[in-house]
């Protein structure tokens, strides 16, 4: 069952933030949940208050409530009769969502903020949301206002996976569309890899992980029967793979690691490639300290 507290999301008027904002009303509106735009901004530096005095403080507060205020009123313009507000933080951004998404049912954030440079695919906050929030977290990337095609999931067999698959069905659920389920193995018969061992033959090896990935889903189809599932097979890392698939999913759940990864890392490379490359947006899925996953 889906989280009934709020939906957050980071606004900074960005372009990256305004498509965040659109796609965190719908999905708040999907929920049946309200949504919190959380606007944060600084204006101390050494010197400031004596330079620029009480008047030029309250009209940086002002201009921020101004902003986020505006902010609502799009959000509601997406999702009528949403119930949204708005809340302003003087500090650092990252810092500022980190505490809202303690909270949060989902924390939402564009993949780009005004002060990130342009040659970056992904910027600083983002990435500090993505990796270290108490809870789930949306980076709107790519085709953002994507309505069609499924909610793409890999599956491995770890234990980050089977949260995200958990997750995937109930996305799947609530948008009425289908789950693909995808899991990656390596080409061993590519000029690059290690030569394969004698016998090795890859069309087996692709009915058996088939075989392997029906079965990890079971238990979710039985409670999500209304849901589609299409299973992929696919040649390649993992990585690449759910990125090319992400052309034709509307959302794309990954855990925070895979098998594989290293156990100190708190987001893996096939999510922090996913955040950086995705065709669509990424929604992180972890569960919150102290809570036990519901999987398989």
């Amino acid at each position: 069952m889906m989280d009934t507290t709020e939906v957050v999301v980071g606004f900074d008027r960005s372009a990256p933030s305004l498509t965040a904002l659109h796609w965190a009303a719908a999905e708040a509106g999907r929920r049946g949940v309200p949504l919190r735009v959380v606007l944060a901004y600084h204006w101390r530096f050494p010197g400031a208050e004596r330079m620029a005095g009480e008047d030029f403080a309250e009209t940086v507060h002002q201009q921020a409530r101004t902003i986020v205020a505006e902010a609502v009123v799009r959000a509601r313009k997406v999702t009528p009769g949403l119930d949204a507000h708005g809340s302003t933080v003087e500090g650092q951004a990252a810092a500022a969502l980190l505490e809202a998404a303690g909270q949060a049912a989902l924390t939402v954030v564009g993949h780009r903020g005004r002060g990130g440079f342009a040659s970056l695919l992904l910027g600083s906050v983002g990435l500090q949301v993505a990796t270290h929030a108490d809870g789930p977290v949306v980076v709107v990337r790519g085709r953002a206002d994507a309505a069609n095609g499924p909610v793409l999931v890999g599956v491995d067999g770890s234990p980050q996976a089977a949260i995200a698959a958990g997750v995937a069905f109930e996305e799947a659920a609530a948008r009425h569309c289908a789950v693909l389920a995808a899991r990656a193995h390596p080409d061993l018969t590519a000029p690059w890899a290690i030569e394969p061992p004698a016998g090795h033959d890859a069309a087996a090896e692709a009915d058996r992980l088939r075989t392997e990935l029906t079965q990890q889903l079971a238990g979710l189809r039985s409670r999500y029967p209304q849901v589609p599932v299409e299973y992929q097979v696919r040649q390649g890392q993992a990585a690449d793979v759910l990125t090319y698939l992400s052309l034709q999913a509307q959302l794309v759940v990954v855990g925070t690691r895979s098998h594989g990864g290293f156990a100190g890392l708190l987001l893996g490379s096939v999510a922090q490639q996913l955040l950086q490359h995705s065709d669509c947006p990424v929604l992180i899925a972890r569960t919150r300290s102290g809570t036990s996953p519901r999987v398989g």
